[in-house]
C-alpha cells in the first residue's frame, strides 16, 4: 500500500481506502518484531504492540457485526457479563501462548471482513445504538453505517498512533521506514527500509 490512501471517485470508496489505510498500519508497525518484541510494553503504557492488535481486531468485529446485522442489533452475547468484561481487558494483553504471526493472520481475516459489510451496505442503514451501555449517547437511537466506518477510521488511527510510539520505545524504528520494508518501497536518498540493528 503506498504512503497515502488512495484517491477514490465517490464516498464509499474514499470511506474503505482511509479504513484499509489505517488497517495496513498495524501490519508495518509490527515489522520485524519478535514475539517477544511484540508483547513487550516499554512505554510508560501498559499497552504492547500485540495487544493492540488484538484489540483492533476485537474492536473491529464488534463494530462490523453492528453493522452487518442493522436496522437490527447483533445477537446478543449470552456470557455473563463479568465474563464479557474479562474479555475485553483480555484483548488489550498478548500472551506468553500467543504469537504475533497468529495475530495478524486473525487481523487480515477481520480487515476483509470489515471492508467487505462497508462495500455491501447502505452507508444510510441506522445502526441502533445500545442505551445500556454508559459511554454511548442515551439521546440518540441510531447511528448510520456510514458513522460506523468514520468511526472505525478514528480507533484505528488511535490505536495506531498508540503503537507507533511504543514501536520508537522498542527499537526506534519509526513509521516511514517500517512501511517502506513492509511494502518494499524503492529506496531513496530520504527514505531507507528499516533494517534490524546489527548486532
Amino acid at each position: 500500500m503506498p504512503g497515502m490512501p488512495a484517491s477514490a471517485s465517490d464516498e464509499r470508496q474514499t470511506l474503505i481506502g482511509f479504513v484499509a489505510f489505517q488497517q495496513n498500519a498495524f501490519f508495518a508497525v509490527a515489522h520485524g518484531l519478535t514475539d517477544e518484541q511484540a508483547r513487550s510494553t516499554p512505554s510508560v503504557s501498559a499497552l504492547s504492540i500485540g495487544g493492540l492488535i488484538k484489540h483492533v481486531t476485537g474492536m473491529q468485529q464488534a463494530w462490523t457485526a453492528r453493522a452487518e446485522h442493522a436496522p437490527q442489533f447483533p445477537p446478543p452475547d449470552p456470557r455473563p457479563m463479568e465474563e464479557q468484561m474479562a474479555d475485553y481487558a483480555d484483548q488489550y494483553v498478548m500472551h506468553d501462548d500467543e504469537s504475533l504471526a497468529d495475530l495478524l493472520e486473525a487481523l487480515k481475516a477481520q480487515n476483509a471482513e470489515t471492508l467487505r459489510v462497508l462495500a455491501e451496505r447502505d452507508l444510510d442503514t441506522p445502526v441502533p445504538v445500545p442505551h445500556e451501555v454508559p459511554w454511548f449517547p442515551d439521546d440518540v437511537d441510531a447511528w448510520s453505517v456510514r458513522w460506523v466506518a468514520m468511526h472505525l477510521i478514528e480507533e484505528l488511527s488511535r490505536h495506531a498512533g498508540h503503537a507507533d510510539i511504543i514501536r520508537e520505545s522498542i527499537d526506534r524504528a519509526t513509521m516511514y521506514e517500517l512501511m517502506a520494508a513492509e511494502e518494499e518501497w524503492p529506496e531513496t536518498d530520504w527514505i531507507k527500509r528499516w533494517r534490524p540493528a546489527e548486532v
